[in-house]
């Protein structure tokens, strides 16, 4: 007996127009730094690795990256990842609750990240059998981040099925620059208590860090009738990472990490029948998460390399309440009906309403023989009082493991010539007697090659393709060919296309969905557990999601100006979407939806001196979708704007702007501000620094019941370094 999915809805107008305005300001500006010569710069050239899995730098890129710094992260004061992508072009986020956040890439129905590859130092991080990413349940501690590389654009040719509209990279600091004890508490409004404690250390040829991190808050205060909210989360992480160079040539990278903690879940199933007590006020959510990877390196030559990298995760699920209904909706009879006809049933229960309010008017629907025989079966368990309440304990519960291997080959063929290749094998698995009657399993295979050719001084055209076979989804290949014109090496003009699919996952497909509801108090119909009437099955035979990209671009870096800039026009068409909310009651996925989006993203970073540095970003999302469930989740203008700012005297400060226009249906606008004060103290450093968030509107966070009693967030924190 779930709480059920939001209602989503509303339609955004679709004006391109902007966005070529906005492009030809942009190319504008552009000509204008040209003029002023700032090409040339003997700085080091940056270098992005997402995007194809080989070190380019951006103008090179056959896409769109956007990269958050160790310097960005600390100025924002964010408290966890989703508050960072606000930072990326194009990125939509929002809450589910106040420990669900949501984070997709120009948008769509489906509010966890099913559309997104999640990754952390290369390990996959979304889940295997539900195909979601719990943002709150990543053991990673922000201040471990030394930057997250966002690859904005359909990468299944590097990354696989999951990778159909973008991919996150959080790369952590390597123990060679954690050396040292760090500890660092927040403290603030809204239940707010974080801790953070790490130590590394280094040897002649290694080095190792322990990282150890709680977080803890209480969520949105209220939903849309002032009720308490129940969403508060509650967790703690473990996190140790080492690295040995073995020789000259072999190096090994090792990471074991593990979360626990608990998640509340507002609770909000209304019985069959509303005279009945809904049970438990909610059901919270016991999480466990463990993982771990190792990565051997062997460099063959300057020229050729070899990487095999391996890793193994658990995700642990206990999810169990206690819940009311009447004892009619655990009638063995009533369940027959619902697997027989499941549309027939909601015209049984308008007919039983009736019969109560208006029996003179009250028509038994028609049917079948059997659904007839049925109907008046349970029409007799009516009688005899089945609408009495039964109590019984109820479980959500679901284990998840993923065992993955690959094994990538770096190649440089001549000073023109790149090639990348590899191949990979992943087990995915998932038990849940809710969710599969069972523990479903999935095999993947994936061959991978990217080529990259330089032709002459300015041309440089790349091409990449993987062939997926997935025992339950089947097989695809996924091109992609780019070609960038590079008018000096740190600024480029790019034309790219390419094709991504998203294999549906086993909650869509294969879901055998039934709660057993076991403890019953009194016995439903002589027995101590029952099962509910309502029950799914996925189909079994969901196709493939497609998407096809064009993309136009361009990327500069003024190394003497201080400038970094990407615009970015696109055009994308999704087909074959899977669309429908998945509700235990309404359980209809199937392939029949569309969704197009095109528009302009740009982003621009200055760094104005040694105490200045700016960033802004913004995004024109122009779409159209065949589904209204579609249309919600995406903002047509988003954007943020930052101002680090180093005052001397080890004062800092960090201001941001955040903005969208809509997230369904509400506007969000937000001022953050971090101010700091760093001071050393003999062999140890102190940081203290406070936090502000203010809303610039006052509407709710994503949906409507989303709440808080204040607009304004305070927070603040002490870390010593030594």
């Amino acid at each position: 007996m779930p709480p059920p999915h939001h209602e989503q809805g509303r339609c955004v107008a679709i004006n391109t127009r902007a966005s070529l305005h906005l492009t030809l300001l942009a190319l504008l500006a552009t000509g204008q730094v040209l003029a002023n010569d700032l090409f040339d710069s003997d700085s080091a050239m940056p270098e992005v690795l997402t995007a194809t899995r080989l070190k380019q730098s951006p103008a090179a890129v056959p896409g769109s990256v956007t990269v958050l710094d160790s310097a960005l992260i600390t100025a924002s004061g964010a408290r966890d990842i989703p508050e960072l992508l606000r930072l990326v072009p194009g990125m939509m986020v929002g809450y589910r609750n106040g420990n669900q956040a949501t984070a997709n890439y120009h948008g769509s129905n489906v509010t966890e990240a099913r559309r997104l590859q999640v990754l952390v130092d290369g390990r996959s991080v979304y889940r295997p059998g539900l195909a979601s990413v719990d943002w709150t349940d990543i053991p990673v501690a922000i201040e471990d981040i030394e930057r997250i590389e966002v690859f904005r654009g359909p990468n299944t040719v590097s990354y696989g099925a999951n990778a159909l509209m973008g991919v996150i990279n959080i790369l952590t600091r390597h123990p060679l620059d954690s050396r040292g004890t760090r500890l660092k508490t927040t403290q603030g409004q809204r239940g707010i208590h974080d801790w953070f404690a790490s130590h590394g250390s280094a040897w002649p040829d290694g080095a190792l860090r322990l990282s150890l991190s709680g977080l803890q808050d209480d969520g949105f205060d209220h939903d849309q009738f002032g009720r308490d909210y129940r969403d508060s989360r509650r967790l703690n992480r473990f996190n140790l990472s080492a690295s040995q160079q073995l020789d000259s040539r072999h190096s090994l990278d090792w990471q074991l990490a593990a979360k626990e903690g608990s998640n509340q879940r507002p609770y909000g199933y209304t019985p069959v029948f509303d005279a009945i007590a809904p049970g438990d006020k909610g059901s919270d959510v016991k999480a466990r998460d463990y993982a771990g990877s190792l990565r051997w390196t062997l460099d063959l030559s300057p020229e050729h390399s070899l990487h095999l990298q391996s890793s193994a995760q658990h995700w642990q699920r206990k999810q169990v309440w206690r819940a009311c209904e009447a004892e009619v909706a655990l009638s063995p009879e009533l369940g027959q009906l619902w697997d027989l006809n499941p549309f027939y049933v909601v015209k049984f229960g308008d007919y039983v309403k009736q019969l109560k309010s208006d029996p003179g008017t009250a028509v038994l629907p028609a049917g079948t023989a059997q659904e007839q025989t049925l109907a008046g079966a349970v029409l007799a368990q009516l009688d005899g009082g089945a609408t009495r309440p039964v109590c019984g304990d109820v479980s959500q519960s679901i284990r998840e493991t993923r065992y993955d291997f690959e094994l990538q080959d770096t190649l440089s063929l001549s000073d023109d010539l790149r090639l990348l290749s590899g191949l990979s094998y992943r087990y995915d698995q998932a038990d849940s007697e809710t969710y599969f009657n069972g523990a479903l399993s999935n095999h993947i295979w994936r061959l991978f090659g990217h080529l990259e050719w330089q032709l002459g001084a300015h041309w440089l055209v790349q091409g990449g393709a993987m062939l997926e076979d997935d025992q339950l989804s089947g097989s695809s290949l996924t091109p992609r060919i780019a070609v960038n014109y590079l008018i000096t090496p740190r600024h480029g003009l790019r034309a790219v296309y390419s094709e991504a699919v998203r294999s549906p996952d086993m909650y869509e497909n294969n879901v055998d969905w039934r709660y057993r509801v076991r403890n019953l108090q009194p016995q439903a119909f002589g027995q101590s557990s029952a099962t509910y009437f309502a029950r799914s099955r996925g189909p079994g035979n969901l196709d493939q999601e497609i998407m096809r990209s064009r993309e136009l671009g361009y990327n500069g870096s003024f190394a003497n100006a201080g400038i970094d800039l990407d615009i970015k026009l696109f055009y994308d068409e999704i087909h074959s979407m899977i669309s429908e909310p998945l509700r235990n009651d309404r359980f209809f996925p199937n392939n029949a939806n569309r969704m197009h989006f095109s528009g302009v993203e740009t982003q621009l970073d200055w760094q104005l001196g040694h105490a200045d540095r700016l960033r802004l970003s913004y995004a024109l999302v122009d779409f159209s979708a065949s589904s209204h469930l579609d249309r919600p989740l995406t903002a047509r203008h988003s954007g943020s704007a930052g101002w680090l700012r180093d005052w001397g005297q080890g004062w800092s400060s960090g201001l941001f702007y955040y903005g969208a226009d809509q997230l369904n249906q509400y506007h969000f606008e937000r001022l953050d501000l971090r101010v700091a004060k760093h001071m050393v103290i003999g062999t140890t450093a102190l940081e203290l620094a406070g936090v502000l968030q203010q809303r610039l509107d006052d509407e709710p966070m994503t949906w409507q019941e989303n709440r808080h009693d204040q607009r304004h967030l305070l927070y603040f924190s002490a870390e010593l370094d030594f």
